[in-house]
């Protein structure tokens, strides 16, 4: 996906970082794109295992998890209902300016480098529209109604924050535990799934990634 005359989106790769300290050096990155002092930025990263939920989660879902006491649970300011972060899974965390796209913009942008991303690694996906009163379908979908990627992201002054967990090799195990986005008959799936699906190799976390950027035009920053 071409990038066009719009500003650079920087990569910054973060491994496996700790969730609540990552959320709250976001912060710090939201305040310094918008004071102009850092360019657009993609944060790639994984979590320990986590469930993050917002308001609107379903109260019956977070005893159940809060009483199983195997997870950790983090509410969040994000737009979505709960979602779950663990290793193998490929988080992205954009911080940048919302006022070229738009928020809306941002979000469709969002879905279709993703979906580009997934396709040139072998795996066709597509992005749903959300009926009217109904749960939100934001995402990546596999063609057959599953979800490989979830987004949520929130606005504030003008600069984006939060943005996207993409399963590729991670246990899907936790997602069986609640209900998966405000969403209670949609399967998740990862890439893993879908090759052994297919019977080849999955691809790697590294190639996911590169994929993901080439996709979205994100490049290292200069030394």
């Amino acid at each position: 996906m071409s990038a066009g005359q719009l500003p650079p989106l920087e990569r910054v790769d973060l491994g496996e970082v700790p969730y609540q300290p990552t959320i709250e050096a976001m912060e710090g990155w939201r305040e310094e794109r918008r004071d102009e002092s850092a360019p657009d930025r993609l944060f790639l990263l994984e979590h320990p295992p986590v469930v993050t939920y917002g308001r609107r989660t379903d109260p019956g879902d977070l005893d159940r998890l809060s009483r199983s006491g195997a997870i950790e649970l983090v509410e969040v300011d994000r737009g979505g209902y709960a979602t779950y972060h663990g290793p193998g899974q490929l988080v992205g965390y954009l911080v940048m300016s919302v006022r070229q796209r738009g928020p809306a913009g941002i979000i469709r942008w969002l879905e279709e480098g993703l979906i580009e991303a997934v396709g040139t690694l072998g795996y066709p996906a597509l992005r749903r529209d959300t009926p009217k009163g109904a749960s939100s379908l934001v995402g990546v979908w596999t063609q057959d109604g599953r979800k490989l990627a979830s987004i949520g992201m929130r606005v504030r002054y003008g600069v984006s924050s939060h943005g996207f967990a993409l399963n590729v090799d991670n246990d899907m195990a936790p997602w069986r535990s609640f209900v998966a986005c405000g969403l209670s008959d949609v399967e998740m799936v990862s890439l893993a799934e879908l090759a052994a699906e297919a019977g080849r190799p999955a691809p790697s976390r590294i190639a996911v990634r590169d994929a993901v950027c080439d996709a979205l035009g994100a490049v290292v920053a200069p030394p």
